[in-house]
């Protein structure tokens, strides 16, 4: 039974890669960082496979872009050869816009001032070709891979798939790039979970349930007094890939409705 998670070089993605391979899972560790760029942003691929195989587990680091088709082609046909038909997808991997997180302007010098640029919202400032990679990271990456991984499943008598999901979809002020594409990930997972309910395949969005401090969070945002940690999430992860989707599927569940089991089962 082998694993991709995508977006697995740090934060929620190497959590529940861990997670998995904790449980005996092998796991494609699926990620474009190979070398840290930045110190804010620790974690390569290849750490995680290796804090994984430290502890006695089995993986693969695949380095890919997401917006690369080849590359999304080539990652799940690398993971099955490395380790074997995929059972379980976690669909981690996201982008939030404008530029790499924490990017701050250029300062202007004196003679600039005059001409600086003003202050448009985030909407007006965000450019089509940000906006559209939200959704073809979070989105279109995620419905191909969807696509390739469903015939290990159908063969093999089952699987799940997981799509990591934020409070974003539901908030309307703010990251409409981020935002949105969770939405429409959100609603690919209740129709691939109904078109795949025959093949004893679940397919679940999770929702953190409150802010998770990951490097990725704490690069933008700082100050939350009620957070959970990286690892929690993970055990809920691991605990809605084992879902029987005869009870669970087609849902968006926040991480600690999983965890403490208070989510009304049903399918679709």
């Amino acid at each position: 039974m082998t694993a991709i998670v995508t977006g697995a070089s740090r934060g929620l993605g190497r959590a529940i890669a861990l997670a998995l391979a904790a449980e005996g899972v092998p796991v494609a560790v699926v990620g474009r960082t190979e070398a840290v760029w930045d110190e804010r942003l620790p974690g390569t691929i290849g750490e995680t496979v290796a804090d994984i195989e430290s502890a006695g587990g089995r993986a693969v680091a695949v380095r890919a872009d997401l917006t690369n088709r080849d590359d999304v082609v080539r990652l799940v046909d690398e993971s099955r050869n490395a380790l074997g038909p995929i059972r379980i997808l976690i669909n981690n991997a996201a982008f939030t816009a404008p530029g790499r997180p924490g990017g701050q302007p250029r300062a202007a010098k004196p003679a600039e001032k005059s001409a600086k640029k003003p202050d448009w919202p985030g909407f007006v400032s965000i450019p089509l070709a940000a906006y559209r990679r939200h959704f073809e990271i979070s989105l279109f990456a995620a419905y191909e891979l969807m696509q390739l991984v469903s015939p290990d499943m159908i063969t093999g008598g089952g699987g799940s798939i997981v799509n990591i999901t934020s409070v974003a979809s539901r908030i309307g002020e703010g990251l409409p790039g981020y935002g949105g594409a969770k939405a429409a990930l959100e609603h690919l997972t209740a129709c691939a979970a109904s078109d795949l309910a025959d093949h004893n395949i679940a397919v679940n969005a999770l929702a953190p349930s409150k802010p998770i401090m990951t490097p990725g969070l704490s690069y933008y945002a700082r100050g939350f007094d009620d957070v959970s940690s990286p690892e929690e999430f993970a055990q809920a992860a691991v605990q809605l890939a084992r879902v029987d989707p005869r009870v669970v599927t087609g849902r968006t569940i926040g991480h600690l409705q999983v965890l403490d089991g208070s989510y009304a089962p049903f399918t679709v």
